[in-house]
């Protein structure tokens, strides 16, 4: 089995995203998909809405910090943003391809309802796309 981390600051929004992503596509038969942040700041509503719109549900998904992996041996570690990459902990899987992809943030958009929707929108479909293009590059 792989298994594959996305790496964020909080892991509230945009890796949550990548990981309902990786779900989806993946076979979770043979690869495990954790999620996980430097720090914690729960799952974002606007990311739990603009997933759902895309058939995908991550409202059982969990907030959770980077430490609580060390035991895992990761074959794939992936930053969706610079914070992430440049304060990261190290990760001891020796192995590990290590990607990195500074991913929008929508969750620092200040607007409207359309306006944060609209921003919403435009992180998910890059991550949507990213993750399509690492699962064909590396599966």
């Amino acid at each position: 089995m792989k298994n594959i981390l996305v790496l964020c600051t909080g892991n509230s929004c945009r890796s949550q995203m990548a990981h309902g992503y990786l779900n989806h596509f993946l076979d979770t038969r043979k690869v495990k998909v954790y999620s996980a942040g430097i720090e914690t700041h729960g799952l974002n509503p606007g990311a739990l809405a603009i997933m759902k719109e895309d058939g995908i549900s991550i409202d059982h998904h969990t907030s959770n910090n980077v430490d609580e992996y060390k035991e895992v041996n990761f074959d794939y570690i992936i930053t969706v943003c610079d914070h992430a990459h440049q304060n990261c902990p190290y990760i001891p899987s020796k192995n590990a391809i290590r990607l990195h992809h500074n991913f929008f943030d929508p969750s620092k958009v200040v607007g409207t309802d359309e306006e944060k929707h609209a921003a919403f929108l435009i992180a998910r479909e890059e991550i949507k796309e990213y993750f399509k293009n690492f699962i064909e590059e590396h599966f």
